[in-house]
């Protein structure tokens, strides 16, 4: 499914993107326009979640965020920014990953480009381990038990990371370095064909 910034593949068996791509611009940069949460009008009710399913789910043992895959921060100039509170584009994201290390990658990849020199993302859930479900969900879903996401230039210059849903608030997003092979196995997305380089984790400030 291709919206105005961001293309993504809802899989109506877990009711989440498999992945999520995007390319993070600097003039779509701006101050945060807030949260309103919206069933995405491309998809059918029944293959993603409602705002009703995250009931709850902060307080469960899931301690679950609403978690961007394509992030607000990085569209909030756009005039498209309601399109990343479309639920297909949000997931159960553990407190403390989303506020920790995964807000630190996406404050790097923010940082790290300038005008004329954009990077491009793909990210997604990863299924290694069961997880438990959202408390108040009325319909079969699978939550993810971690994360991956790949940054890359115009060049095809890429690098990989892969954050669980258990890491400490505290980790740096640098320690979750991933090869791009592994990516591809652990997610089951083939990738575009990049080259895996130490250019962009220094670009990203590791």
């Amino acid at each position: 499914m291709f919206g105005h910034v961001y293309a993504l593949s809802n899989n109506p068996d877990t009711k989440f993107a498999d992945w999520v791509a995007y390319e993070v611009n600097v003039l779509n940069f701006g101050p945060s326009p807030g949260r309103v949460w919206k069933a995405d009008p491309l998809i059918e009710g029944d293959k993603t979640l409602e705002e009703d399913d995250y009931r709850g789910a902060n307080a469960s043992a899931l301690e679950a965020d609403r978690g961007h895959q394509a992030p607000l921060a990085s569209f909030a100039g756009s005039h498209y920014w309601p399109e990343l509170n479309y639920l297909s584009n949000i997931t159960p994201q553990d407190r403390d990953l989303n506020q920790g290390p995964w807000l630190g990658l996406e404050e790097a990849v923010r940082n790290a480009v300038s005008y004329g020199n954009s990077l491009y993302v793909i990210t997604g859930p990863l299924y290694v381990l069961s997880m438990i479900t959202l408390p108040n969900a009325d319909e079969p879903h699978l939550v993810p038990s971690g994360y991956f996401k790949v940054v890359y230039d115009k060049d095809r210059l890429g690098a990989g990371f892969v954050m669980q849903q258990n890491v400490d608030r505290g980790k740096d997003y640098c320690e979750t370095k991933d090869s791009l092979l592994d990516i591809e196995a652990l997610s089951g997305v083939k990738l575009p064909l990049l080259i895996e380089s130490s250019i962009i984790y220094q670009r990203l400030g590791c």
